[in-house]
C-alpha cells in the first residue's frame, strides 16, 4: 500500500515539474513585446530584447494653421517633429525574426478629425532623414490601414505608420512631421490634435 501510494506522489510530482517545463518553454517562443507611448521600454526573453526610446509621449497640433505638404515635410523645429527608434537584440542559435508594427492612436481631446491631419515618416539613421517606404508623399492619417490581427501582436484598430521585420541586432532611428492639412477650412476656434506613437513586437512561428 505505502508502495502504491509513493508511486502516486512520484508520479504527481514528475507531472507538475514535466508541466513547469513545458510552460517555461512556451513563454520562452512566444516573445511579444508592447510599449505604448512611454519614454524607454526593453523587454527580454535571454534571446530577443525589443526596445523603445522616445523623448515625449506623442506628438501634437495646438492652433496650426494648415499647410502645403511640400512645407510640413521639411518642418524641423522643436515640436514640430517626433523623434524615436526601435531596436532589437537577437543572440543564440537558430534564426529568429521579430515581426513589429509601430502605430498611432488619436487621443482622446482630439478637436480636428483624421482626413485633415497629415502625417510623413522618415527614417533617421546616419541622420539621413529619407521617406520610408510608402511615404513618398504625405498621407493623411484617415488613410492609413489599421491593425487587424497583426502579426506584430499590436492591438486592433490602431492606425499603421510603418511595419517590417528584424532578423538580426538592429535599431532604426525614425522621424515623424504631423501638420494640418492645406484643405481644412479654419474656423477661427482653437484646435488641438494629439497621437499616441506606440511599438509592438512579436517572434515569427518558428
Amino acid at each position: 500500500m505505502k508502495d502504491n501510494n509513493s508511486k502516486q506522489v512520484l508520479l504527481s510530482v514528475l507531472g507538475v515539474a514535466i508541466l513547469v517545463v513545458a510552460v517555461v518553454g512556451v513563454s520562452f517562443a512566444a516573445f511579444t513585446f508592447s510599449q505604448t507611448g512611454q519614454k524607454v521600454n526593453t523587454i527580454s526573453t535571454g534571446t530577443i530584447t525589443m526596445s523603445y526610446s522616445e523623448p515625449e509621449n506623442g506628438i501634437t497640433l495646438t492652433n496650426a494653421m494648415p499647410m502645403q505638404d511640400s512645407t510640413g515635410m521639411d518642418l524641423d523645429g522643436a515640436n514640430e517633429t517626433f523623434d524615436f527608434s526601435v531596436g532589437a537584440t537577437i543572440s543564440g542559435s537558430g534564426e529568429t525574426t521579430i515581426n513589429y508594427a509601430i502605430t498611432a492612436v488619436t487621443t482622446e481631446g482630439s478637436t480636428l478629425t483624421d482626413e485633415y491631419v497629415k502625417v510623413y515618416l522618415t527614417n533617421m539613421n546616419s541622420n539621413a532623414d529619407t521617406a520610408i517606404t510608402g511615404y513618398t508623399t504625405p498621407k493623411t492619417v484617415s488613410s492609413l490601414s489599421k491593425t487587424s490581427s497583426d502579426a506584430s501582436g499590436a492591438q486592433d484598430g490602431q492606425y499603421i505608420l510603418h511595419s517590417g521585420t528584424f532578423d538580426a541586432t538592429t535599431t532604426d532611428s525614425y522621424r515623424l512631421r504631423m501638420w494640418v492639412a492645406d484643405n481644412y477650412a479654419v474656423t477661427g476656434s482653437k484646435e488641438t490634435y494629439t497621437l499616441r506613437v506606440n511599438v509592438y513586437g512579436q517572434a515569427a512561428a518558428q
